[in-house]
């Protein structure tokens, strides 16, 4: 089943190029069905990259996706310009009165701050609070994740000593559970981030658990016990080259940075990246479609 987005979203052309099935408004109108409603408040700085990313899975499932976009009122995004946010994106004052049956918060560039010098944090947080009863189920990844365990759990985090970069072997610690069904007991996924959860209170706290870890690079996904809020502190969204792109973006800038770890054949940075994350990547967010949305979602909400 096809996803919905705007006639002229960039990324279109890029997901047909992959058969990935869209379709615009105007066919998705003629569709006697009940479409899930997805929105996507994307604050990563690429954010045209971001949605091709998220938009390849959410199109790889018998489902058809209706999708948003939300950007912040509190913030001016200095990587993409006004006319694509303008064009594709709403406000949280938008959308607030509105219900959803999944809504995805990113990561951001912004983990080695303290929440509240983050300076939208209040904007975020109306919004995760908004979520808990206008949304059926909230998928976050990386810094998203770290902020929702804050925010509506009290987990902080720390800086780690040197920056968790690569793709890292992961096992599944709940089988049984819905978002990890179909999971090899071992599987890969990239990491890219310089913080890290405060593991202690995350596994005594009674609302959460933790379905999978890697020894080397640790938690990767959490859930909710009721399935409200899913975290994810990896970045399995990613393509096979953004840790590449990350890698030598920050060697250009002349940033401290390694080679990041099984990644690069030979760790040789001159040769292509294998893309190994990608099934299970599509794999989880259509068990979360499935499974925490579609599955759970009210066909009326009114």
């Amino acid at each position: 089943m096809p996803i919905k987005i705007p006639k002229l979203l960039p990324a279109r052309d890029i997901l047909e190029s992959e058969n990935i099935f869209v379709m615009d408004e105007d066919r998705a109108g003629s569709q006697d069905i009940r479409p899930l409603n997805i929105i996507i408040l994307n604050l990563m700085p690429e954010k045209e990259k971001t949605e091709a990313q998220l938009l390849r899975f959410l199109g790889n499932t018998p489902i058809q996706v209706n999708i948003s976009f939300m950007k912040l009122s509190t913030h001016q995004s200095k990587n993409t310009s006004k006319l694509h946010l303008d064009q594709f994106y709403r406000t949280f004052s938008d959308v607030r009165n509105n219900k959803f049956d999944g809504l995805i918060i990113t990561g951001a560039p912004v983990e080695t701050l303290p929440f509240e010098e983050v300076d939208y944090w209040e904007e975020l947080k109306e919004i995760m609070d908004w979520s808990t009863h206008n949304v059926t189920s909230t998928l976050h990844i990386c810094w998203g994740a770290q902020a929702a365990l804050f925010h509506h759990y009290g987990i902080g985090k720390h800086e780690l000593p040197g920056k968790c970069f690569g793709v890292f072997d992961h096992i599944i610690l709940k089988p049984n559970v819905n978002l990890v069904r179909g999971f090899d007991e071992q599987f890969l996924a990239p990491h890219s981030r310089h913080t890290d959860i405060d593991l202690e209170n995350l596994k005594n706290h009674s609302e959460l658990e933790i379905l999978s870890e890697s020894a080397e690079a640790g938690v990767l996904l959490i859930a909710s016990k009721d399935g409200k809020r899913i975290m994810i502190t990896g970045h399995l969204e990613y393509d096979a080259d953004t840790l590449g792109t990350e890698y030598r973006r920050d060697l250009e800038k002349g940033l401290p940075i390694e080679v990041p770890k099984y990644y690069f054949p030979d760790n040789d940075p001159a040769k292509k990246p294998i893309y190994r994350w990608k099934s299970h990547a599509s794999l989880l967010f259509s068990n979360w479609l499935n499974y925490y949305v579609y599955q759970e979602t009210p066909y009326d909400w009114n």
